[in-house]
């Protein structure tokens, strides 16, 4: 089962990125608009990396739950 705390640690890092650049966008008086593009763009594949990394999850705890209910029947 090292699977899932892989996944985790990778989720956990990636929204720890999308924290930085919301820190970042905070911190700005002024934002340098092409930078500020830049930080969207990465955030925007961080927000669809990490959709695609919490679907495959959650698919696996149903699996989990599916067979537990399996085997209580």
């Amino acid at each position: 089962m090292e699977k899932p705390k892989k996944e985790k640690k990778e989720i956990g890092a990636e929204l720890g990125k999308l924290e930085k650049i919301v820190q970042w966008f905070e911190a700005q008086d002024q934002i340098d608009v092409e930078e500020g593009l830049k930080r969207v763009k990465e955030g925007a594949e961080l927000i669809k990396d990490l959709k695609q990394k919490i679907r495959k999850v959650e698919n696996e705890f149903e699996e989990i739950k599916k067979d537990l209910s399996d085997d209580v029947e």
